[in-house]
């Protein structure tokens, strides 16, 4: 296939744009918060934790679609940097409860400007139209994913495995 016939195909290519669209989002992101350090994932994990202080590492993995070893990579260099603190959960001593500290409090509010900023601009690309029909479809689309998170498989302790639904 030649080049031009790649780079067509690829044009019309709606999951291909759209991981494009992603990447200049974090790009963005990346040239906007300087100040901050922080990367786009550890701003989200900041951000997630913040608005559901106290959740477990495995809740954080649903609420930010952030894969269970990268999100708990990313945790660890959280702690390491200050951060983050974690604790065993009251109900499950085998679950981690995160939380953020001060610091990590000051971080995600240096980042947070960077972070509207960006949504801002990118907004900005669309007519007011466009905006509302890109965030319609957006939510759609990630409404799916949230269905097919919800009926992955859990082991219970009796080692069965069954389907995990949200009522």
């Amino acid at each position: 296939m030649s080049g031009s016939k790649d780079a067509k195909t690829f044009a019309r290519s709606f999951s291909h744009l759209l991981k494009r669209a992603v990447q200049f989002s974090v790009h963005s992101y990346m040239l906007e918060s300087g100040k901050s350090g922080l990367t786009h994932r550890q701003y989200t994990v900041l951000s997630a934790v913040d608005a559901h202080e106290g959740k477990s590492q495995t809740e954080l993995v649903r609420i930010t679609g952030i894969d269970r070893s990268t999100l708990a990579d990313l945790v660890a260099r959280l702690m390491a940097q200050g951060y983050l603190q974690r604790r065993r959960t009251k109900e499950d001593a085998r679950m981690n409860a995160v939380k953020l500290t001060p610091v990590g409090k000051k971080a995600l509010k240096t980042a947070q400007s960077a972070a509207d900023d960006v949504d801002k601009k990118l907004l900005q690309l669309l007519s007011a139209s466009d905006r509302k029909m890109m965030m319609d479809g957006l939510t759609l689309i990630a409404g799916e994913m949230d269905k097919i998170d919800s009926e992955q498989p859990v082991k219970p302790s009796n080692g069965k495995v069954k389907l995990k639904r949200r009522s």
